[in-house]
């Protein structure tokens, strides 16, 4: 890889200020998520969690929809014709956007909560959907400033310290609704976290008013992109929403822990978005297309790097992690789909990165290239689950075979959109580096030591030792100097 000029130095240097943020940020966020697993699976049970997920991805399905894509797309509209006011032109969309689901939810708590009654807060949950959409789309509008602390703040800090607070105190006042509760109260926090930091930077709007026609041109050049998210987004919870109609709730629940566990190296990823997007934005208005290459195809080694970290620290100690959780003759149960699910995590990274560039130069192919792979996702946990079920096999057993459709897919999908985005960009697009595989020899070889021996030790010291050797050995073997930048200060 040649060297990078001024310029695009100056834009890894500011990827990698991001980057920085993010990885502090995942650490904070895993620090804080843990208590909230513990005392749900221990203080609610499997069940309840179970109940509370299929809610969370019924609702948040919702807010993510209502946000059209403008979570990446604000970042066009703002270096075009948005420049002023363009914030608070997706602000005003997003949230007249959340209006017909939060009414239709309101009405009709049922899809929200199929298997159990309807009493309580159940019916007031979707009130909360304004307050996710319009959190995204700040939180956005921020990242296009390069300021990620503010994500990390929000999502890292507040909205998982909330909820395992708030979970912990209404425990023995509200059995029942305490999780509900406790994750309305966690997405009003993060809804405040994200909306001083907007009005600190952005102000309030000068010279400004609706502008139905320009706000309705914006609505529809976002389609293809909010059609992207909805479905990347669909795809990590349409395997809990497909197993939930084979399973037990109490399954659902393990699962939902497992996928909470796996899901937050995901956020070190998602939340390059809004960073890259005015970086590519930038090079394809010059015309330079293999700089947009050169830039993603660097940001996801790191985020590949960072991923299969993560993924060996959290995998190897999976039983003992899961066990930590409720009990462990119960939540341990997940570990097989723990480990496909870190693994789905670590493949679906070429392909987070190869869209970052593709949401600009080719929405509706990659449209469609998300649409295929969800739909292969569908029919492969589908056709297992019936297999599995109709061989008697346990609920565990089809948890994994669930984990594991959804990796398979994500690879697909990756692979293809990594085609499109170097047939597209002229240039290759490729995240992998062969020393990744001694810095992940060196993480496994520490975790078999620590998993032999007791499970507070294997916890508290065998996580950070095998990350520390990973890290360790990707560092001298792995890391050029374009790289090393992630981890330096800028002046």
């Amino acid at each position: 890889m040649s060297a990078p000029a001024a310029g695009e130095s100056d834009d890894i240097k500011a990827l990698a200020k991001g980057g920085r943020t993010n990885i502090a940020g995942f650490f904070v966020r895993l620090i804080a998520r843990i208590p909230f697993l513990i005392v749900g699976g221990q203080w609610y049970g499997a069940e309840a969690l179970g109940r509370l997920a299929y809610a969370i991805v019924v609702v948040e399905f919702a807010a993510q929809i209502a946000t059209l894509g403008l979570k990446r797309g604000l970042a066009l509209h703002l270096s075009g014709h948005g420049k002023q006011n363009g914030a608070w032109d997706g602000l005003v969309i997003v949230m007249l956007a959340t209006l017909p689901p939060t009414i239709l939810l309101m009405a009709v708590p049922e899809i929200m909560f199929p298997n159990s009654q309807i009493h309580g807060f159940d019916r007031f949950l979707p009130l909360i959907i304004p307050a996710l959409a319009a959190s995204d789309l700040m939180l956005a509008a921020l990242a296009y400033r390069f300021d990620i602390a503010s994500t990390v703040r929000a999502r890292a800090v507040i909205e998982p310290w909330t909820i395992s607070i708030a979970a912990f105190a209404l425990a023995w006042t509200m059995p029942r609704d305490g999780l509900i509760v406790a994750y309305a109260l966690s997405m009003a926090a993060a809804f405040l976290a994200s909306l001083i930091p907007f009005l600190k930077t952005y102000g309030l709007p000068t010279d400004w008013a609706p502008r139905p026609r320009e706000l309705w041109a914006l609505t529809q050049r976002n389609v293809p992109l909010a059609a992207a998210d909805a479905i990347e987004w669909g795809s990590r919870r349409l395997d809990l929403a497909i197993l939930g109609l084979f399973v037990s709730p109490a399954t659902v629940g393990i699962y939902w822990v497992a996928q909470q566990i796996a899901s937050l190296p995901q956020k070190l990823k998602t939340s390059f978005d809004p960073v890259l997007g005015p970086v590519i934005t930038r090079k394809l208005e010059d015309g330079d297309r293999p700089a947009v290459a050169r830039q993603i195809s660097q940001v996801g080694f790191w985020i590949l790097a960072a991923q299969l970290g993560i993924a060996f620290a959290l995998g190897i100690p999976a039983e003992a992690l899961l066990g930590l959780v409720g009990p462990a003759s119960g939540f341990v149960a997940g570990t097989g789909a723990l480990a496909f699910l870190l693994l789905a995590e670590v493949v679906a990274s070429l392909a987070v990165v190869s869209e970052a560039a593709l949401v600009y130069i080719a929405r509706h192919r990659n449209m469609l290239v998300s649409l295929g792979t969800i739909g292969l996702q569908a029919a492969l946990s589908g056709g297992l689950l019936y297999v599995m079920k109709r061989e008697g096999m346990d609920e565990a057993a089809m948890a994994a075979g669930v984990a594991a459709a959804l990796c398979a897919s994500l690879a697909i999908g990756s692979a293809i959109k990594s085609r499109i985005a170097r047939q597209m960009l002229g240039a290759p697009v490729s995240v992998w580096r062969w020393s990744l595989v001694w810095a992940a020899a060196g993480a496994v070889a520490v975790g078999q030591v620590f998993i032999r021996l007791p499970e507070w030790v294997e916890l508290s010291l065998g996580i950070p030792a095998i990350l520390g050797a990973y890290g360790f050995l990707l560092w001298k073997r792995g890391f050029r100097e374009e790289d090393r930048v992630l981890f330096r200060k800028m002046a």
